[in-house]
């Protein structure tokens, strides 16, 4: 019993050595959220230090009992000998021990494999037997669920011959994940109440810096523990069969079998740094309860839309929480992408996926072609970007300044929207060239001095005085229509004006309908300005039509009315035009 105390007393020293300078296994008090400080901050956090085989079940290849033998009847409790009392709980006064079938034949396999439900990370492995030691014995792991299996550590007083292993192995950082073999102690055990204690980071070089070795965190991974007996201590190698105190009458000769009381897996929930403790989901499956924006059964992932740098365990320096990305509120889904993490000092390497709201960019932080930004909201807003709404003539392209708004404008095209012509140009009908500059036409400069009357104020007399509109006026003029002034030309002595009727008040005429046409002026009266005419002002013109196969359209002179058109007189205008058709004009 010495010899067990001194070894149970090595192991956990062992232990306590191992919580004390390998991190991941620090023994944390338990703040309301341990992932996160006081002030809000996240940290590492791990789940509790425990026997991870508790309470699970253990397949065995070989069971007392099953078949029932006289020594080992199923239906005698105080015979019985199934796999659960290997993970039950056990006392110093109450040692239940799994015991396997009569061993007839040696050597001979026998195999105890555990589930522990999903990853953990194991630190020691630890058998309490009720029977001899067994000589040679091997445990492996699975990190797949018992898809495939690796060797952890191998025991036998025959490594090379048993297991083709060296007894005495040095282990360095180039073979961190190497199965060792040992002989142990196994002179030193006593017959019944021997202890395999196997530590896996025990002697493993980069077991002081575990959080910067993958190879290790790699290493302690399991899901499943598998131990496998494979020779065990003959009788006649151990003595006189009375130190067994088990079978009476046994011989040298008498076969064995391997007997445990207690298998335990002392480690932790694998949970990558990211979580203070494991519980069942909706399947009873057990998964990490994951922070610091993580997600997966050991927190291996991040959670969706926080992929602004890539996931990492955490350490006790950092806890690497994943990152939302930052997409103002415009977007959903955002993707990784290393170089454009690498090229911001490994701070940012989110891309934002589908920007909504009319946005675009990496970061959804500019408008898309077509929008520019609404100064006035922030770009958060689900109204930042507004629509360019070039003017699809008078604009050179659709897109606009991302800052003013300012569509691309034609030549002689103005306006925000390019709506409108610029000073000096005037409308034009082609698509193409919806501006053209206004001529550099001086009406006056025209008429020659012999052409101009000498004195225009007598000259234009007859169409001075009063410009107000009354019945008698309309009544007397062929035409009244509202006209806008397009461009000019001159034809001989004349000056031709392209126009664009608006409205037509009185015209006895039937050729003269709204749209295009032409207006007449001589430029004898154009150079006294009786009438004054600018391009591009809308005009009420008032006068006497005159049949000419030369001057097709209207003719004005300086006995017509042309007055620069007001809103106001369009009422008064449909009043004439109403008492004209009830005979109220008066016939010249």
């Amino acid at each position: 019993m010495e010899v067990l105390q001194l070894l149970r007393l090595l192991l956990t020293t062992a232990m306590l050595g191992l919580s004390q300078t390998v991190n991941p296994f620090v023994a944390q008090q338990t703040p309301p959220d341990p992932c996160y400080d006081e002030s809000g901050a996240p940290r590492r956090c791990i789940p509790e230090f425990v026997n991870a085989a508790f309470g699970k079940e253990v397949q065995a290849s070989s069971t007392c009992g099953r078949p029932p033998t006289r020594h080992c009847n199923a239906s005698d409790p105080r015979r019985a000998h199934p796999p659960a009392y290997l993970t039950d709980l056990n006392t110093a006064s109450n040692m239940t021990c799994w015991r396997s079938e009569t061993l007839h034949h040696s050597p001979q396999n026998v195999t105890l494999t555990l589930s522990l439900g999903k990853k953990f990370e194991v630190v020691y492995v630890s058998l309490q037997f009720c029977s001899p030691r067994p000589e040679s014995t091997a445990i492996l792991k699975s990190m797949d669920y018992g898809k495939t299996w690796v060797p952890y550590q191998y025991y036998s007083s025959q490594c090379r011959k048993i297991y083709g292993k060296p007894s005495k192995a040095t282990v360095t950082k180039q073979n961190e994940q190497e199965a060792l073999c040992t002989d142990g102690l196994t002179d030193l055990y006593p017959l019944t109440g021997g202890l395999i204690a196997f530590s896996t980071l025990d002697g493993r070089p980069s077991a002081q810096d575990f959080d910067s070795s993958p190879v290790l965190q790699d290493w302690v991974t399991a899901t499943d523990i598998r131990v496998v007996f494979s020779r065990p201590h003959l009788l006649r190698e151990l003595g006189s069969s009375r130190d067994v105190g088990e079978e009476e009458g046994a011989t040298a000769s008498t076969p064995y079998y391997y007997a445990v009381g207690e298998l335990q897996v002392g480690g932790r929930c694998k949970c990558n740094g990211h979580a203070a403790r494991c519980v069942k989901d909706k399947e009873q499956k057990l998964v990490c309860d994951c922070k610091h924006n993580t997600e997966g059964p050991e927190c291996d992932r991040c959670k969706p839309f926080h992929y602004d740098r890539p996931w990492q365990r955490a350490t006790a320096r950092e806890a690497n929480e994943c990152l939302a990305c930052n997409c103002n509120l415009h977007a959903r889904r955002c993707r990784f992408n290393m170089e454009l993490f690498k090229l911001s000092g490994r701070k940012s390497g989110g891309v934002c996926l589908n920007c909504r709201h009319n946005t675009a960019g990496r970061h959804c932080h500019y408008c898309k072609e077509g929008f520019y930004r609404d100064l006035s909201k922030a770009i958060t807003d689900r109204k930042a970007c507004k629509a360019c709404d070039c003017h699809p003539v008078g604009a050179a392209g659709k897109t606009c300044n991302q800052t003013t708004g300012q569509c691309p404008c034609k030549d002689g095209v103005t306006g925000l929207t390019c709506n409108r012509c610029a000073k000096g140009y005037q409308q034009s009908r082609s698509p193409v060239a919806p501006c053209i500059k206004i001529p550099a036409i001086n009406p006056t400069s025209l008429v020659t001095s012999t052409e101009a009357p000498a004195d225009c104020d007598s000259y234009c007399k007859p169409a001075k005085g009063n410009y107000k509109i009354n019945m008698k006026k309309y009544c007397k003029k062929d035409y009244v229509v509202q006209v806008n002034i397009l461009e000019m030309e001159t034809v001989a002595n004349w000056a031709k004006f392209t126009i664009n009727i608006l409205s037509v008040y009185k015209c006895r005429d039937e050729r003269v309908k709204r749209g295009d046409n032409f207006l007449w002026i001589h430029l004898k009266d154009l150079s006294c300005k009786c009438p004054k005419i600018q391009i591009s002002k809308k005009y009420l013109v008032m006068g006497i039509s005159e049949n000419s196969t030369d001057r097709p359209g209207l003719m004005a002179d300086k006995n017509s009315l042309v007055i620069q058109w007001r809103d106001a007189w369009t009422r008064r205008l449909r009043k004439l035009q109403r008492r004209e058709k009830k005979g109220k004009c008066v016939k010249p």
